[in-house]
């Protein structure tokens, strides 16, 4: 559940920082589509460092190893 719950804060955050870029940064249709397709590649990237990073933890690759003295 918490996987779903942030992807979507992700795209709310995304789509809001969309619109903003829009209504205050209105300079030209060549200067949007630029401010459009930054945010969304930095929504993108930020999303999927967080996604590899929760997902590495659930299923770890170096097991810690018990001794059997302890």
């Amino acid at each position: 559940m918490g996987f779903f719950v942030t992807t979507l804060i992700f795209l709310v955050v995304g789509i809001i920082a969309s619109l903003c870029a829009r209504i205050c940064c209105n300079r030209g249709p060549s200067a949007n589509l630029l401010h459009l397709t930054l945010i969304i590649t930095a929504t993108v990237c930020c999303w999927m460092m967080w996604a590899i990073v929760y997902l590495s933890q659930m299923k770890p690759l170096i097991v810690p190893i018990l001794n059997e003295s302890e």
